[in-house]
């Protein structure tokens, strides 16, 4: 029995000894990226908020029509709408991006009041609160080196830099996930119930031991997702394996294969009203949501449109849908639903990754998971300076120990 205790005290030490340099080598560039991202986990609620005049409409009489917002906007602006954002919401703005016939890249995004066709402001300059969410998103994603002009490095751009550390510190950071369960479990089976709770009577080293290791272990799944999905982002031999793993992966000819495979030609193709393809989509997918709608300047080319769910546990996913210009059939309909239970997951790397997967319930969740993986780096730290202090002056405080290393320097 003794020498079972003592071989997993020897493996727990050897774990011990990786979860506590993987931290302390990554700790820093982890507080910064689970710090940026709690904040940009509510992205689109703190954009909302604090350029609410943008997303929030007074909801009065009857909402015009797609059309009627259409004409409106070419007639003043003298530009072609080439995208529509449409919401069932009441109190909200839809959006419409218009492009004129001289403009480059995709246009410009307007914030439309459905009640009035009143432009409530655009894309073409940043608010203050979308430059501070950029930077959130650039300190999470290349540590803000993306921002910096000039090249640190030849042979590597600055964000391909920020991005190589960025997945370094993640690969730790999981690696300290892994080994901290192990490390976690007591060395008695009968104590494993005192590390789910914190002793809120200690005093201040035992309170932040017990935070630490308690936190982490409710958290664990999570930290185990949005470090796993992170490195997604990071590595390509990652996310390769990732797409294969789950049954999204297309190599080079399979991707250009079916960018130039042959498109259905339409004979009989005319330009549609948006009220008629918002009936249609709706008619194909029939909860209320949000829906994009894409217009080809070319009336013989097929139109897209893509859906997705709104709300307190709205599923992640989008559904997508191809629609004849001669009728709007739909010539084609790929919905999340139906894909194969591995695809649905592997496509989903974003969601997992953002706590998106069911809407502000989960999102709501990982918020707490990522404010508990921005602590960790701190009070694991605090736990192995305690401990060093204590062996320290347990070293300095020994006096047989002071008198035998007084003998041996003599």
């Amino acid at each position: 029995m003794s020498s079972k205790n003592s071989l997993w005290k020897s493996i727990r030490n050897v774990f011990n000894q990786i979860h506590l340099y993987a931290g302390l080598i990554c700790g820093i560039i982890v507080i910064a990226v689970c710090l940026s991202g709690t904040i940009y986990v509510y992205n689109t609620e703190i954009k909302e908020t604090f350029d609410s005049e943008l997303y929030f409409v007074e909801a009065h009489g009857k909402k015009l029509s797609p059309d009627e917002i259409r004409a409106t906007l070419e007639v003043n602006l003298g530009k072609e709408v080439t995208q529509v954002l449409w919401t069932s919401a009441e109190n909200r703005s839809v959006q419409f991006t218009l492009k004129g016939a001289d403009e480059e890249g995709r246009g410009t995004t307007y914030y439309i009041d459905p009640y009035t066709s009143e432009i409530l402001g655009d894309n073409s300059e940043r608010t203050v609160t979308q430059e501070f969410m950029s930077s959130m998103f650039s300190l999470h994603r290349w540590l803000l080196l993306d921002r910096i002009e000039e090249p640190i490095f030849e042979s590597m751009s600055n964000r391909e830099l920020g991005r190589f550390i960025n997945g370094i510190a993640t690969s730790l950071f999981l690696l300290g996930v892994l080994t901290g369960i192990v490390i976690w479990f007591p060395n008695k089976v009968k104590n494993w119930r005192q590390g789910l709770k914190i002793k809120w009577t200690g005093n201040w080293k035992r309170i932040n031991h017990d935070l630490h290791n308690t936190l982490a272990f409710y958290s664990l799944a999570l930290l185990f997702i949005m470090s796993a999905t992170g490195l997604f982002w990071s590595f390509q031999w990652y996310r390769e394996g990732w797409q294969k793993t789950w049954n999204t992966y297309q190599t080079q000819e399979e991707r250009e294969a079916e960018k130039n495979k042959p498109k259905p030609v339409f004979t009989a193709a005319q330009t549609h009203s948006l009220d008629h393809i918002l009936a249609a989509s709706s008619e194909a997918v029939g909860y209320k949501g949000n829906t994009n709608i894409y217009i080809n300047k070319d009336v013989a080319e097929p139109i897209s449109v893509r859906k997705y769910k709104t709300g307190f546990f709205a599923p992640a996913g989008s559904d997508n849908l191809v629609l004849s210009p001669e009728d709007l059939s739909v010539v084609e309909a790929n919905l999340f639903s139906d894909l194969p239970t591995r695809q649905r997951i592997g496509r989903s790397v974003k969601y997992l990754h953002t706590g998106e997967i069911f809407g502000q319930a989960t999102k709501f969740i990982w918020f707490i998971a990522c404010l508990i993986a921005t602590s960790l780096p701190i009070s694991g730290t605090l736990i192995w300076w305690n401990k060093r202090s204590k062996k320290s002056k347990r070293h300095r405080t020994n006096p047989v120990k002071k008198k035998n290393r007084e003998l041996e320097m003599a």
